[in-house]
């Protein structure tokens, strides 16, 4: 069994994890204009002298028969953001599927193969970053697969966005992404507290989100989480940001499928753009920022139009008038 794979390296594990941490005095969030502004210096500008991928080459792990609809959706949200590719590495029952949902995407049935790892890897030199998890499932072989693509990710240097049952691997075996300083974790809030649990092996403190999340960053080795709710919290175990963009009641499902497929492009811009376009600040922290308050902006206009109707393929025509609005206006 997957998880039984995983009791042997137990203790080395809670000796990685359970290294004593402090909390730093973390610098102000600042205003959301303040860093929104900081998401608008790493757009890089439509200039006719690029070539195709110049802007954003990413990859997606995930799809799987129940569920193709999730890495359509971070797929196209990173084309829309402006990825200039985005490739979906699926199962090869979910890839006839992914492909009939839109021309622009590039499927690659291969993930549940026992060749899987290496017929991703080949394409590594083609990609800028990965998002990891979007309709992944729970098969073994698939979960196997996805750690060791995330290890040699890690070897690469790629930023790497880790969503849904991406994060279920981190579950299983946190050290796999221990101190990896381009990783970022989306969790919901049965997400959060799964990996909480796990790692710091206690309970979450219900008056203290931001201090929950520092901890947890800490404990991973800094590791960039946003942690999404009524305001997304997002922090790399030394700053808090906060992202407080209006949205809307409406929670259908696919929207955090949206955020991480807008956050890959986005991270290989801040990545890209470097530190003095962030003002000093992790370029994990802004990416993360500008892709929750892009997917709140999404959420508001379609709900506005849509009400109780809304669904998450009507936030993905939002994008390019939320985008502009936010980034570009």
């Amino acid at each position: 069994m997957y998880q039984c794979k995983q009791l042997a390296a137990a203790g080395l594990r809670a000796a990685v994890l359970y290294r004593t941490f402090t909390f730093h005095s973390h610098r102000p969030a600042g205003s959301m204009e303040k860093n929104l502004q900081l998401v608008r210096n790493i757009v890089p500008p439509l200039i006719e002298k690029k070539h195709k991928g110049q802007d954003g080459k990413i990859g997606i792990i995930g799809g799987c028969t129940e569920y193709t609809g999730a890495p359509y959706f971070a797929a196209i949200a990173s084309l829309k953001v402006g990825a200039d590719l985005s490739h979906v590495f699926c199962t090869k029952d979910a890839a006839p599927v992914i492909k009939s949902y839109s021309p622009n995407i590039i499927v690659h049935p291969v993930l549940d193969s026992s060749s899987g790892v290496v017929d991703v890897e080949k394409w590594f030199p083609a990609l800028h970053a990965m998002v990891i998890g979007p309709g992944l499932g729970r098969d073994e072989k698939v979960l196997e697969n996805t750690k060791v693509i995330m290890e040699k990710c890690k070897q690469r240097g790629l930023p790497i966005v880790i969503d849904a049952d991406g994060l279920w691997v981190i579950v299983q075996e946190p050290s796999v992404i221990q101190g990896y300083g381009k990783a970022i974790l989306t969790p919901n809030v049965v997400e959060f507290a799964r990996l909480y649990n796990t790692v710091l092996k206690g309970p979450l403190d219900e008056y203290d989100h931001q201090g929950n999340l520092l901890q947890l960053s800490q404990a991973l080795g800094n590791v960039t989480i946003v942690q999404k709710g009524q305001k997304d919290l997002i922090s790399d175990g030394t700053t808090v940001l906060v992202c407080s963009q209006q949205g809307s009641g409406r929670r259908c499902g696919g929207q955090g499928d949206l955020l991480s497929g807008s956050l890959g492009v986005l991270a290989h811009w801040a990545f890209t753009a470097g530190k003095e376009k962030t003002d000093g600040l992790n370029p994990t922290l802004v990416a993360a920022f500008g892709a929750c308050a892009l997917t709140r902006q999404c959420n508001h206009q379609a709900f506005q139009k849509h009400r109780r109707s809304m669904t998450t393929s009507d936030m993905i025509v939002e994008i390019s008038t939320a985008f502009n609005k936010l980034f570009e206006s």
